[in-house]
């Protein structure tokens, strides 16, 4: 089983969790900024941040021979924090780098006027350098805020398949499915989306533009979700073909509109083992 993970923090991630994902089949990942979980102060510590996820996260990925590529963006979040507003003109520095394979995570939070600026700018951004979009659905009010995603990404003139709607569930897949845009679920151990209930989504809608992710951040999450969704698959009936399509090949052709991904090498198994295994301080 390949496995492309196309939503997962591994900045918040172990060293340990890179050999572990290696050994269940995910081969790829793609890394969105978002909110390390304390409120940055200025556009500064964002420099450092992006300059993390395309330099160093990358390398610490390659020594499981997995391949990284990251989305960066200003995240709703902190769109609301006029310290952090001026990182929307650091973006397009950022937004022409190799390995960046997407405007995100943009979208809601909590629904507010300056997320809405902050959303339609970006996607402004993700136009101009003809990248896909990755959308964050809110946490709360979930079904509003989907439907106002969407009427943003309406009025922005992206393509709708250059975009993909996350953190989806049973009420809100309904909302999306008809419109052209890609459908990202995120499977986690307590919230959000499990496998069995994942499983039951795919047989009622089958499995094109679907992205399964493990969203697996510092919170209580688990990056080998993705596998534990495809092995459910499998026991439900799906065929190998229909893992690899939802596990692999769907995430492949969304992130390869960017023309920027890279899986040169990485269709093959993990090689990890006979690797020089990266450890603290060297």
């Amino acid at each position: 089983m390949r496995i492309f993970d196309p939503h997962i923090h591994m900045t918040s991630r172990t060293t340990d969790d890179y050999q572990r994902m290696a050994a269940a089949g995910v081969r790829a990942v793609v890394e969105p900024a978002f909110w390390l979980g304390q409120p940055r102060t200025s556009p500064a510590s964002f420099t450092d941040y992006f300059d993390s996820l395309i330099g160093w996260e990358p390398f610490r990925a390659g020594q499981f021979d997995v391949r990284h590529h990251a989305t960066i963006a200003l995240n709703p979040k902190e769109a609301n924090d006029p310290r952090c507003r001026p990182v929307l003109d650091l973006l397009p520095r950022y937004l022409d780098k190799d390995g960046v394979v997407a405007v995100g995570e943009i979208g809601y939070d909590s629904m507010t006027p300056e997320e809405d600026e902050a959303f339609a700018a970006q996607l402004a951004l993700a136009v101009a350098h003809d990248l896909p979009a990755l959308v964050h659905s809110p946490h709360r009010d979930k079904a509003r805020g989907v439907e106002r995603s969407l009427a943003v990404v309406a009025e922005s003139g992206i393509e709708p398949g250059r975009v993909v709607l996350d953190h989806l569930n049973e009420v809100t897949v309904k909302l999306v499915r008809d419109t052209g845009c890609w459908l990202g679920f995120s499977i986690y151990p307590e919230t959000k989306m499990s496998p069995p209930r994942m499983v039951e989504l795919l047989k009622t809608y089958g499995t094109e533009r679907m992205l399964v992710n493990s969203a697996a951040d510092w919170g209580h999450s688990d990056p080998l979700l993705t596998r534990a969704t495809g092995e459910a698959m499998l026991l439900a009936g799906f065929t190998d073909d229909d893992v690899d399509r939802v596990l692999w090949r769907n995430p492949v052709e969304f992130y390869g509109q960017s023309g920027r991904l890279d899986l040169t090498g990485v269709d093959h198994p993990a090689t990890f083992a006979g690797n020089s295994i990266l450890r603290g301080g060297e």
